[in-house]
């Protein structure tokens, strides 16, 4: 995977397919530790103590269309090449957390990429399940909450066009107050929301 949001986007789906109600995203940045780190916590049915060792096997899935299952031991790879570290913690029942961080200016650190993309694809794609998305930049915070969306919007789907819409906005507007803003793939400099 190319850039971190990318394996956001693989963790939370996860999530969703382990029946997870509700799926929270952390993303810290911090310029003068140089740090970044990313947290994602379900309330999914979790795993047991056998399939958590599988986990992080490159060649295990419970996916029935992929036959390896790359993205843990990706990520954790990934965290490992910058200096960084990587925890999995499951418990039948109970959820499961993913916690990873990067050294923020390190060479080799994937950009994060489209978080905004990614946040769109999880709500428009999962209209039964809520996001908890919370970016911090060098003290700056933005959250979005779809609990608070589905209070203001009633009766109407998550996924209405005009309602996905305005949530788009209401992230990039978000990101950008806090000093992110959505970047590509393509976009490789150091600092908050790459």
């Amino acid at each position: 995977m190319l850039e971190l949001a990318l394996h956001i986007l693989d963790i939370a789906e996860n999530s969703v397919r382990a029946g997870a109600k509700t799926i929270s995203i952390n993303i810290s940045e911090d310029r003068m530790k140089d740090r970044l780190g990313i947290e994602i916590r379900d309330d999914g049915t979790g795993m047991d103590e056998a399939t958590l060792k599988k986990a992080m096997d490159p060649f295990y899935t419970s996916k029935k269309v992929r036959r390896v299952g790359l993205g843990l031991p990706m990520l954790a790879e990934a965290a490992k090449r910058t200096g960084g570290s990587f925890a999995l913690k499951s418990r039948e029942g109970g959820g499961t957390r993913v916690a990873v961080e990067f050294q923020l200016g390190h060479l080799d650190r994937q950009p994060l990429g489209d978080l905004t993309g990614t946040l769109m694809a999880l709500i428009a794609g999962n209209g039964g399940v809520d996001f908890i998305c919370r970016h911090e930049c060098d003290g700056r915070a933005f959250t979005l909450d779809t609990r608070d969306v589905r209070s203001e919007i009633g009766d109407i789907p998550m996924n209405h066009v005009e309602v996905l819409k305005l949530i788009r906005r209401h992230i990039i507007e978000g990101l950008s107050e806090i000093g992110t803003e959505a970047k590509s793939a393509h976009h490789f400099e150091g600092g908050c929301g790459t």
